[in-house]
């Protein structure tokens, strides 16, 4: 009888003690400002100057965030359905090259087409939406209705979209671009592609935890089979999810070349990966079914930190690689060892 009185009362604690835990982007945004004071503290001993309080610095710091940071809010949506998408660098690049081919100013392109006038801004971002949409859905096809694991999937596709955006110009640069488009990227003292980012983030935030839309993303990364059986159709759903991870990567490649006013075939390497990094450090368990926009968001940020820390302090780009791999991996583990334990408990 004591013992039964003993687990009763405990109980209550346990889930209070329970309810009163940070949420896990409370953990991750500590981490952030712990890498960001570091940096600090060493730019101080090192460089004689500070790291954070540096305007062009923090700026340019930030921007670069920014396109990674669109590319993590659509692959943390793959992520959490179970899948994973190789495919964002690549789909990048061919949208940046398509699309700026339409954002040519007259004076540019009529070297080729003598009769052209420039274009409203409004058409190469809808032709690069466009191309990235085109590839997210056929991604989403290819996995939901052939069955392809979606790392073969993603990854032909990663192979196709590089060569199409070679093939597209013959691996020739872009450049001279209408003033209205290059606002785009330039637009509001050059932190525009930064409201871009939020703005994309915070709809997707509200979708993922207010609409049919996210607990459907959420059902389907937790137990495919139980969403089945609650009457979620599935092979739809991961259409929409991966066209989504498309369109964010589309609209990524228009704000890149935006910014810096130029296109090439090169673009985007290692992207993917980098979107992948920022959603797996900011929680988003690769498992599937566990998540948040918000984690991605400062997952992306400490990324961000980390690259602009390394190249203050004059560390070689290759340790650079590196150490943002061992981060990778130590970020898998820590996922890796907190679903055990959720699975324990």
């Amino acid at each position: 009888m004591s013992t039964q009185t003993t687990s009763s009362a405990s109980a209550p604690i346990e889930s209070i003690a329970r309810a009163r835990r940070w949420p896990q982007e409370v953990n991750i945004l500590l981490v952030l400002l712990g890498i960001a004071l570091l940096f600090e503290l060493l730019g101080w001993f090192i460089q004689g100057q500070s790291f954070l309080f540096n305007y062009n610095r923090l700026q340019i710091m930030i921007l670069q965030v920014a396109v990674i940071g669109i590319i993590a809010v659509g692959v943390t949506q793959v992520i959490i359905t179970g899948g994973i998408d190789l495919s964002s660098g690549s789909v990048v690049a061919a949208t940046a090259m398509i699309a700026a081919s339409f954002a040519q100013s007259s004076d540019w392109a009529r070297v080729i087409y003598p009769s052209l006038t420039d274009l409203p801004f409004f058409v190469p971002l809808a032709v690069g939406l466009g191309v990235g949409l085109i590839a997210g859905i056929t991604n989403g096809a290819l996995i939901a209705y052939t069955k392809i694991p979606p790392f073969i999937a993603t990854l032909g596709m990663m192979v196709s979209a590089r060569g199409i955006s070679r093939w597209y110009t013959n691996g020739n640069p872009v450049s001279g671009f209408t003033d209205d488009f290059v606002l785009i990227g330039d637009g509001l003292g050059r932190w525009m592609p930064v409201v871009i980012f939020l703005a994309v983030a915070l709809i997707f935030h509200i979708a993922l935890r207010y609409t049919r839309y996210g607990k459907f993303t959420y059902a389907i990364g937790a137990n495919q089979q139980a969403a089945r059986v609650s009457g979620i159709n599935i092979e739809r759903h991961l259409v929409k999810v991966y066209a989504i991870a498309g369109l964010l990567a589309g609209l990524a490649g228009v704000v890149a070349i935006a910014r810096i006013k130029t296109a090439q075939a090169g673009m985007g390497m290692m992207y993917e990966l980098d979107a992948i990094a920022a959603a797996v450090i900011g929680g988003v368990s690769l498992a599937g079914g566990q998540g948040k926009i918000t984690g991605a968001v400062i997952g992306a940020l400490i990324l961000g930190v980390m690259i602009s820390g390394f190249t203050f302090l004059r560390v070689d780009a290759y340790y650079q690689d590196i150490i943002k791999g061992g981060i990778i991996v130590a970020a898998v583990v820590v996922d890796q060892y907190r679903q055990r334990r959720r699975k324990k408990s």
